[in-house]
């Protein structure tokens, strides 16, 4: 029995520790860590409430609007604010946009490399990738021509030396199983991904100001309407909205899903790998009725549990005996006591870090090894992100979901049993990026029927002046981060913010065991996996990246005395 460490095992930001018990070749344990702390909670008391989502937003990087969106949720649900029907469908609009780029982003830059061997497509014939392309899709950038052109800047890479943004990965590993042409096709579409991402955040700037931090607003969104105003929301920009959703739609239905199923058909071994726990959790969003109305939300609400689609149990972020954050494997301390459980209206961020100083061989699993605090649904562990949306909104009957979702199953062959697993983590995201990117231009039309009809508020200021307030309120903002459930909980106290709590997807994927030894969704998805090769250990990749959590770059591997192995940088 050996214990192997990846440290961190990232590709964008945060910092991951992944230990793994290793026995004759596969993984018998495994243990998550968060190993840096974050804060937020602290930063916040003291502030005006309708600050909160500027400094909750810069809780990432790459999760940014939604941070955003369930901070000011989290304040108009403790005062009683409704907003505008515009502002949800701006709103809305803005959701799918990060959802549609981070989902297209994870798949070729952050996952796509586990599974595609870069240095193979060198040896490629760019006649038979052109054929493979235009058999599986109707885009344009298709010829052998352009193959061949991307082809020979990666030859050019190689030929100087380095493989530039490719270098560093485990090229030629046994487990890539990808013939060299499905390589070069997945290879150019990898390098043209990155040119349109930039494209579709655009919508984040017309309604947001910017990007990646779009503004926000509580009581609405913080941008006006006026269809022949220079400087406000015209015509001229909405229809550069609509031309940005055209582009989409074309990129995730002729680009991402393709390429997508065409990966997915060399490794439906992995559609029994990687399955993990089987309790799933998501807050739903997407309202067409108002936030207040979940079961008119496109993606629905709810908690399945032992992976019975038949039954699917109603979720409060309210009630305070549903959703309890535990310690006893966290660097942190509550004052009643390790073992106990807080509702995140009662949280406490108070830091107790006993852990060794980096740094070090082993973390000390007995006691506290994570940054991370334990959330539990009603004491249960729950995976959360694109798989449980789906599954959740399946068992309730959407019929949108449902179509979706069995189309796909059919063209790979696989019953639904697949989804529960590595490959149908990594299959739902790109199942429910082809979802949004419709939703979105029927938000995108909703908003024009709006305005057509004369209805341009998209700002309310019912109770916006503190004076309105009452001496104390709380409230929660729901909402579905691409990686899962996200919820914001606040108190307010004489007009200023009394405690705030995030419980964010990587907390409830990432965290240490609770208090009865029940691992979370990371710990659980790696019992059981074959490792090839200990010293590229692609397998704990795939897994891992299939929750597309955010991390960063560098893996180190060692042996069970600490004796450092291998290092190998990573994208």
């Amino acid at each position: 029995m050996a214990r192997m460490v990846v440290d961190p095992i990232t590709r964008i930001e945060g910092h991951l520790r992944i230990e793994a018990v290793v026995e004759n070749g596969t993984i018998t344990d495994a243990y998550s860590a968060g190993t840096m702390v974050r804060g937020f909670e602290k930063i916040l008391k003291g502030r005006d409430p309708r600050d909160a989502w500027a400094f909750t937003e810069r809780a990432c990087g790459v999760c940014t609007t939604v941070h955003a969106l369930a901070s000011v949720r989290t304040v108009e649900d403790a005062l009683g604010i409704t907003v505008p029907r515009n502002a949800e469908l701006i709103r809305n609009l803005m959701f799918c946009t990060q959802y549609v780029q981070d989902h297209v982003v994870h798949f070729y830059h952050l996952h796509a490399l586990d599974w595609v061997d870069v240095v193979s497509s060198l040896s490629a014939d760019p006649q038979k990738t052109a054929q493979i392309a235009t058999s599986i899709s109707s885009w344009p950038k298709s010829s052998p021509k352009y193959f061949a052109a991307v082809q020979q800047k990666l030859k050019a890479f190689v030929e100087s030396g380095q493989l530039g943004i490719f270098a560093n990965g485990y090229w030629g590993n046994p487990s890539y199983k990808l013939p060299p042409e499905v390589n070069l096709l997945a290879v150019t579409h990898y390098l043209e991904a990155l040119e349109w991402q930039k494209e579709i955040v655009k919508i984040h700037t017309i309604f947001g100001g910017k990007n990646p931090h779009p503004n926000y607003l509580v009581g609405g969104v913080p941008c006006s309407i006026n269809p022949d105003e220079v400087n406000a929301i015209n015509m001229d920009r909405l229809n550069y909205v609509g031309s940005l959703i055209s582009g989409a739609i074309a990129f995730v239905e002729q680009v991402y899903l393709p390429d997508l199923l065409a990966i997915a058909g060399f490794y439906k071994d992995w559609a029994a790998i990687g399955g993990g726990l089987k309790n799933y959790l998501a807050y739903g969003d997407l309202p067409t009725r108002g936030y207040g109305q979940p079961d008119y939300f496109k993606f629905a609400r709810g908690a399945i549990l032992d992976r019975n689609l038949n039954e699917v149990y109603p979720v409060d972020g309210h009630n305070s005996g549903e959703i309890k954050e535990y310690i006893e494997h966290s660097w942190y301390s509550y004052s009643s006591g390790e073992s106990s459980g807080l509702h995140p209206f009662d949280g406490e961020t108070e830091f107790n870090y006993t852990g060794p100083k980096p740094p070090y061989d082993q973390l000390n699993v007995e006691a506290k090894y994570s940054w991370l605090k334990t959330p539990r649904w009603k004491d249960h562990p729950m995976e959360v992100g694109p798989l449980a949306r789906l599954l959740v909104s399946y068992a309730k009957g959407s019929t949108e979901v449902k179509d979706v979702v069995n189309e796909a199953l059919g063209q790979l062959g696989v019953p639904i049993t697949a989804l529960f697993s590595t490959l149908g983590r990594t299959a739902a995201r790109g199942l429910e990026t082809r979802l949004v990117v419709h939703w979105m231009k029927g938000f995108y039309d909703d908003l024009i029927t709006q305005i057509k009809s004369g209805e341009v508020s998209t700002f309310s200021r019912d109770k916006w002046e503190p004076s309105t307030w009452p001496a104390t309120a709380q409230g929660v903002g729901l909402t579905e981060a691409p990686r899962g459930a996200l919820a914001h909980w606040i108190k307010i106290k004489d007009g200023k913010i009394d405690n705030y709590q995030l419980v964010v997807p990587s907390t409830w994927n990432a965290s240490p065991r609770d208090p009865k030894g029940q691992r979370s969704a990371y710990e659980a998805s790696l019992i059981g996996t074959h490792l090839a090769n200990p010293e590229q250990p692609l397998e704990i990749l795939r897994t891992i990246h299939s929750f597309d959590p955010c991390i960063a770059c560098a893996v180190h591997l060692y042996d069970p005395e600490g004796k450092h192995l291998h290092q190998i940088s990573v994208y």
